[in-house]
Formats: structure tokens, C-alpha cells, sequence
């Protein structure tokens, strides 16, 4: 299982559930043409997966040959979700990290944890013969796994398609790896992995793969009303777009029985909503989290708050600034890629900011006018313009753009046409 050995188009065949009721066999098959009609752009952008170079870092930063992953993409995680994985585990440094979908990110998670910090990979797939070779394929990379063979025999309560039987879950898990079952199961059927979201240990991390096809965006929406203690964001890197959920405090799912039956009800009238509307959002090409509106509210209130807070600890004797700005540390521990700022603008502090679920960076320049000025950056949640859009917070004037994943805030009290000018002094499509 090296990149020498090419992996198949589709998914491995699974023939040996359960379920003999023709209804839902057919049921099923109904959901798959009908998302499949939906979400083609989505599964033809996910035949790549991703660049050959990006590829070629990762293995360079796990240590491994070059080719010691299989070609990527298509039922395959792509480099996008397997940094994702690299980057928690490094974060993390959890103790046990579950897996659902065994492959290339079992090689690359279990090299990870063995980097840092030697925890245990818990990993379960539906395919006997896949595990047996998965197995022996991570014990010739020097890679110890706890996987095993679930096949898809189990009802769940609250969502369609057939689950794991699982076994040996670990009952406090720091990690969670969404990578299966395959859609062609249902598109909703990942759903089901929300069963073992109350074994979240704190600061828990869920990754889905996949997250930008119109079912898993579906089944995002579910997860946001159920686990509010867990704050989910679509992170649109990767060819196929990952969704990171992180654990905030105890908790325990907002839905009970009655309310499951109302939400499957809605999710039904959606998805045939989706089906009549589909066709616009292809030709838009953009969906947004299903059927949630875009829109930069929350990051732009978070650069408003560190504006605030920024001026507090300017005006304060007691609080310490730091004017020394290291970009390569700040993305290293971070992930945060700050752009390049005019040379004559002076920094005079720069601080991390806590978020929802990450840190940001605050930062308090000064032009040669005089001009104070905050800038604000964090990861980016929902899709703005690449050119800088205006806003205003109270008497505050900002100015926010995203270039790639990340996004960025100018704010000041300059008038907005000298705010846009500033901005665009950062901004590449100012």
C-alpha cells in the first residue's frame, strides 16, 4: 500500500450486511441518486487529492518515504484532511484518537501520535480483509494500531443508513477522525458518528472529512442544534473541505426524542429542497453551511473585541506589550499566516486573541500619519471577498478580507475610504 500501488476508483463493495428489507434498501438508493445528482461538482473535485508537493511536505515533515502513502483522493482522504490530522495530534498530544475509515490516515496519524507524545490509535473499518492489510501494512512502517474490523451490521436511532458494529472504543477520547462509512451508504450516514461525541475528553477534537458535499454539510447542521458545547467550523482547504469540531465545556446533546423526530423531519423536507435548488447552487458554485446564510458577523464582532481590548491594555500600566512580531513562530504554533505589512507602519504590540475555538492574532500598528489602526486575523469561517469589504462597529470602521483560509480584519476610525486605502495596502486584491 504505497503510492506504487494504485488504489481502486470507488469505495470496496460491502455485500454482507444485514438489512434484507427492500424499503429502505430502496429508500436509500433514492437518497444516493438524489444527492448524487446534487453533489457530482463535490465528488469530481475530490478525484484530486491535492498537489503532488503538498503531499511530498507532509511525508517530509512525518519522516516517511515519499512514497509511503497510496495515490489520494476520491474515496481517499486528500493532504488537506490528513494536515488536519497531523496539526491536532501535534496540538493535542491526545492519549486515544478514534478512527472511523481505516487507510492513508492511519498511517499518517499513527505517525504522528508516535512524534507526539506516543498516544493510541483506535482505528475500525467495515472491510475484514482491509483491516488484515492495513495491519500489516502500518506494522511495516514500525506502527503499533488498535484496528479492528466493524462491519456495517448496527440500526442507528437517529439516522439512516447502516453503522459500525464497534468494539474497544476507549471512554474518553481526545480525537475523533471521521473518514467513513462511504456515502454510497447514504449521504447522511456519517451522522451517526455523533454517538460517541459524550466520550469527547475537554479541548476534544472531531474532524469530518468530506464536509463540503451537500450531506455532510447537512449532517453539520444537525450536529450544531444537538452538541452546542462543541463549536464546528467548515475549513475549506484540501480539495473535499474538513469540519472541525472543538469540545468547550461538559455538556449533553439539546435534542431529545421528540425533537429527534421534528429535526428528521426537517432534514427530510431539506434534502427535498435541495434536490429543486441544487442546480442554482452548482451554477453559483458555492454552497454555503446547508441551508445557513454566509455571513462575517462573529469574526467581525471578535475584531471589534480585540480592538477594544488592545486599546485597554495600551491605557494600562500593568499590562505588558510586545512589539516583536515573528510570523514563522505565530504559523507554527498557530496556523495563523499573516500577510506582509508596509514597512513604515510600526508595530506596537502583538498579542494572541482567544476565540471560539482557536487562538487569533491582535495586532496595534501606527502609520506615518499617526493613524492607530488594529489588525485582526484568524482562520477563516464562513466565504468573504478576496478584495476588502467595509463594515462598522460602533464608531469603529473595518475593513475584512480572506485570502485562502484565513481571514483578516483592518479596523480603525479614519473615514472609510482611508480605511479601504489602508487595506489595501495588505490586502493582494486591494
Amino acid at each position: 500500500m504505497t503510492s506504487r500501488e494504485l488504489t481502486g476508483f470507488l469505495p470496496l463493495d460491502d455485500r454482507h450486511g444485514t438489512d434484507a428489507q427492500w424499503s429502505r434498501r430502496l429508500s436509500d438508493m433514492a437518497w444516493r441518486i438524489g444527492f448524487g445528482a446534487i453533489g457530482w461538482p463535490w465528488l469530481l473535485a475530490s478525484l484530486s487529492g491535492g498537489r503532488k508537493a503538498d503531499k511530498r511536505a507532509l511525508l517530509d515533515d512525518l519522516g516517511l518515504a515519499h512514497d509511503a502513502l497510496p495515490h489520494l483522493g476520491s474515496w481517499k482522504a486528500d493532504v488537506g484532511f490528513l494536515r488536519h490530522i497531523v496539526r491536532e495530534i501535534a496540538r493535542l498530544r491526545p492519549a486515544h484518537v478514534v478512527e472511523l475509515g481505516a487507510g492513508a490516515s492511519s498511517l499518517v496519524a499513527a505517525r504522528a501520535l508516535q512524534l507526539h507524545g506516543g498516544g493510541q490509535l483506535h482505528s475500525f473499518d467495515q472491510h475484514g480483509g482491509f483491516v488484515d492489510a492495513t495491519r500489516q501494512w502500518l506494522s511495516d512502517h514500525g506502527l503499533s494500531v488498535d484496528i479492528r474490523h466493524a462491519p456495517l451490521t448496527q440500526d442507528s436511532g437517529d439516522w439512516p443508513g447502516r453503522w459500525y458494529a464497534l468494539d474497544g472504543v476507549p471512554e474518553q477520547i481526545d480525537l475523533i477522525i471521521i473518514d467513513g462509512p462511504p456515502w454510497s451508504v447514504h449521504p447522511l450516514v456519517r451522522g451517526a458518528a455523533d454517538s460517541l461525541f459524550a466520550r469527547l475528553s475537554p479541548q476534544g477534537v472531531v474532524l469530518l472529512d468530506d464536509a463540503a458535499r451537500p450531506g455532510e454539510r447537512m449532517v453539520a447542521r444537525r450536529w450544531r442544534q444537538r452538541w452546542p458545547h462543541i463549536d464546528f467550523r467548515l475549513v475549506k482547504d484540501g480539495t473535499k473541505g474538513t469540519l472541525v469540531g472543538r469540545r468547550r465545556d461538559i455538556s449533553v446533546p439539546v435534542a431529545n426524542d421528540n425533537d429527534r423526530g421534528r429535526t428528521w423531519r426537517h432534514i427530510q423536507r431539506a434534502a427535498g429542497i435541495a434536490a429543486l435548488i441544487g442546480a442554482g447552487w452548482i451554477a453559483r458554485g458555492e454552497l454555503g453551511e446547508f441551508p445557513q446564510v454566509a455571513q462575517a458577523s462573529s469574526f467581525l464582532d471578535e475584531a471589534a473585541a480585540s480592538r477594544r481590548a488592545g486599546l485597554l491594555r495600551q491605557a494600562m500600566a500593568s499590562q505588558v506589550e510586545s512589539a516583536t512580531l515573528n510570523p514563522q513562530e505565530i504559523e507554527a504554533a498557530t496556523g495563523i499566516v499573516l500577510p506582509d505589512l508596509p514597512r513604515d507602519w510600526r508595530i506596537t504590540d502583538v498579542q494572541l486573541f482567544p476565540t471560539s475555538d482557536s487562538p487569533a492574532i491582535a495586532m496595534s500598528l501606527e502609520t506615518p500619519r499617526g493613524e492607530h489602526l488594529s489588525f485582526f486575523a484568524d482562520r477563516a469561517e464562513t466565504p468573504a471577498e478576496a478584495k476588502p469589504l467595509i463594515e462598522r462597529r460602533a464608531a469603529d470602521v473595518v475593513a475584512y478580507w480572506e485570502v485562502g483560509t484565513m481571514a483578516y480584519a483592518l479596523t480603525g476610525q479614519a473615514a472609510p475610504a482611508r480605511i479601504m486605502e489602508l487595506a489595501g495596502s495588505v490586502a493582494p486584491a486591494g
